[in-house]
């Protein structure tokens, strides 16, 4: 991929900070509870694609739910941004760790 990813969240950290009308901690504390809302659209979106709802029927595609799950990895991803200014270096070391570990249970 030509694009730095993590450039691109920091762009968007960078724009929600300047936004933003709540003090440091509380924006933290906000940013990190919208991955659970987001999380929360992903639900509604599977729920809507299998039209479990009898009231609402078929109301998502499963292209919606692909959609909504770029929602909650990219808000996670600003969310750990927030809090801390090396993410992109915790992230690839935690990605590291779990790859070693599930790979290593593998015959």
């Amino acid at each position: 991929m030509d694009v730095d990813i993590w450039q691109n969240v920091d762009q968007v950290v960078t724009w929600l900070d300047g936004e933003s009308k709540q003090a440091t901690d509380i924006e933290l504390l906000l940013r990190i509870l919208k991955v659970s809302e987001e999380a929360g659209e992903v639900a509604e979106a599977v729920v809507g694609a299998f039209g479990q709802n009898p009231r609402k029927g078929f109301t998502h595609t499963w292209e919606d739910v692909d959609a909504e799950l770029c929602d909650v990895i990219l808000t996670a991803m600003v969310a750990l941004r927030s809090r801390n200014p090396d993410a992109a270096k915790v992230f690839s070391a935690h990605l590291a760790g779990v790859t070693s570990r599930s790979l290593s249970t593998r015959s």
